[in-house]
């Protein structure tokens, strides 16, 4: 099992940042990645970045050149920097962890309870 905690999520304005952090623990060297979706009401929930053991990364198209994923040295924490945000970055955002296989494909993973991003305009 794997436990995942989200923080950092807030209300911000147009064109403003926030840092995203996700703290992991329990079978943490079980994982070979971690990512960040998010879900804004009414809507399916998305993938938004994901970053494997070896750094590789992956972005959503919306959000290419905007937002940055990064790990720490350990790999059990994760972080989603979101510059310029724009107010259909809103949402709730979920951290994932687990096996990934290929660029989005999971073949076990955990959730995060998930916080809340809102921008507005």
């Amino acid at each position: 099992q794997v436990q995942l905690v989200e923080s950092g999520g807030g209300l911000v304005q147009a064109g403003g940042s926030l840092r995203l952090s996700c703290v992991g623990s329990g079978s943490i060297f079980s994982i070979n990645a971690m990512g960040w979706y998010r879900q804004a009401p009414g809507k399916q929930r998305e993938l938004v970045a994901t970053i494997t053991n070896g750094a590789s990364t992956n972005y959503a198209d919306s959000v290419k050149g905007r937002y940055t994923i990064s790990r720490d040295n350990a790999k059990t924490t994760v972080y989603l920097q979101m510059d310029n945000l724009k107010p259909e970055d809103t949402a709730i955002y979920f951290c994932r962890a687990g096996r990934l296989i290929g660029l989005a494909l999971w073949a076990q993973s955990w959730w995060g309870q998930g916080t809340q991003v809102t921008v507005s305009s």
